[in-house]
């Protein structure tokens, strides 16, 4: 029993279900039944204010604990998940053209980025099923949350990446002990290979869009910065979205928080995608059925967010909507140029789907889903040390470069002089 959750409810066909009646999706709709956690917002709020979150003294996504759908006792994983700084950046909104902005930064948790929210969460939730194995599909930052987080309860995890994926994250994700198959074909690929294998092997599965836990624990990021701005919510929040698990729970946040009437209204959310990977930005401009729009031909720069087929298109295509905020595509030029402008203006270092959210914030002035007035902030995603490949690439675009000299005083001063004469 799950104290606080009410039920689990279907989004294509509305069908609840108690949390113990089903293990992922909506048996009437197959892999495409998504489920939506639904709480019991009035339990909650006897249970919990605001200030006895401030003061609980835990300094992890766990002090939402009530907000979250866990059950009484259930171990957490030892790792700092979490807590992540949020920073002003006046320097940014000068540039930018907003009132304030502030950079949410994830590339500090434990192993880079923002799905190590989702992946502790996996871990409760595997441990309460008494699963043995955990396994996803990933083109890389979930994997790597998901090993990192598994290592350090001692559990055994199953990875199927797409043979592409940046040897940074492969690399993790052998360090952190994972069984890790290199699927050559896409993500889209992988994440059917991995649906069928722990189908057949009995393995928990954590794939988002899929696993509707997921969600809950992503969410915690605008618990977050809630809490930081005083309980009130931005008007803005910028954020790369690829499945469109991030987004979606982003919403589901500021949600559950509007329920509880912790912040006075939802802020306006702005999904990011990649020119080449930009289904959601197509089905949302069009009007078009995201439970019937096929597959598109995914390509871009910023893997984490390379998706032909968002397996969380609908919660994202609500957060959006609901939010009467918007969806923008950026090509992967500016992607790229976004990466040394955020690292140069605020020293939070990103990788391509994190500098994304720069970018399309950028993108959301020009077309005028953002105005002058606006509190926003960018989400960022994940540290640019997963991709220093593209990283480098963004950073030589600018010209920047190192200055080979020799190890003496007159080559410093040569090379100042030149500097100084460009």
């Amino acid at each position: 029993m799950i104290p606080n959750v009410s039920h689990l409810r279907c989004l294509v066909c509305g069908a609840e279900y108690g949390p113990d009646d089903v293990d992922y999706v909506c048996p009437r709709h197959g892999d495409e039944g998504i489920l939506d956690v639904v709480y019991d917002y009035g339990a909650i709020a006897a249970e919990v204010s605001r200030d006895d979150v401030e003061t609980s003294g835990e300094e992890t996504m766990w002090r939402y604990r009530a907000l979250l759908p866990v059950a009484p006792g259930s171990p957490t994983p030892p790792l700092r998940v979490g807590r992540t700084p949020l920073y002003e950046s006046l320097r940014l909104a000068d540039r930018v053209g907003v009132s304030e902005l502030w950079v949410k930064d994830e590339g500090v948790q434990p192993t880079g980025s923002l799905k190590d929210r989702a992946s502790a969460m996996a871990i409760v939730k595997a441990d309460e099923r008494g699963a043995a194995t955990i396994a996803t599909a990933s083109t890389g930052n979930a994997a790597a949350a998901l090993a990192g987080l598994a290592a350090s309860v001692g559990r055994e995890t199953v990875i199927f990446v797409p043979a592409a994926a940046p040897e940074a994250k492969v690399a993790q994700l052998l360090a952190f002990g994972a069984t890790v198959l290199l699927v050559e074909g896409t993500y889209d690929d992988a994440f059917e290979l991995c649906l069928r294998a722990s189908d057949r092997f009995g393995w928990y599965n954590r794939n988002t869009g899929y696993n509707p836990y997921m969600s809950e624990g992503k969410k915690t990021v605008a618990f977050e910065i809630a809490e930081a701005l005083g309980w009130q919510a931005p008007d803005v929040v910028v954020v790369g979205v690829g499945d469109g698990c991030i987004i979606g729970g982003v919403a589901k946040g500021f949600r559950d928080l509007l329920a509880l009437e912790w912040i006075d209204r939802m802020p306006r959310l702005v999904g990011v995608q990649a020119e080449g990977s930009a289904y959601l930005v197509e089905a949302w401009e069009r009007g078009e059925d995201v439970l019937t729009k096929p597959p598109i031909d995914a390509h871009t720069v910023a893997d984490s967010i390379s998706a032909g087929l968002p397996r969380d298109r609908l919660k994202a295509m609500r957060a959006v909507r609901d939010s009467d905020g918007a969806f923008v595509a950026v090509p992967d030029e500016k992607i790229l140029a976004a990466i040394p402008v955020l690292a140069a203006t605020t020293g939070v270092f990103p990788e391509p789907a994190a500098a994304a959210s720069l970018a399309g914030l950028l993108a959301a002035r020009e077309e005028g889903h953002v105005g002058s007035g606006d509190r926003v902030v960018i989400i960022s995603t994940g540290t640019g040390l997963k991709d220093v490949p593209a990283v480098r690439r963004g950073v030589e675009a600018t010209g920047a470069r190192p200055l080979r000299i020799a190890p003496d005083i007159g080559a410093v001063e040569d090379a100042i002089r030149g500097l100084e004469n460009e």
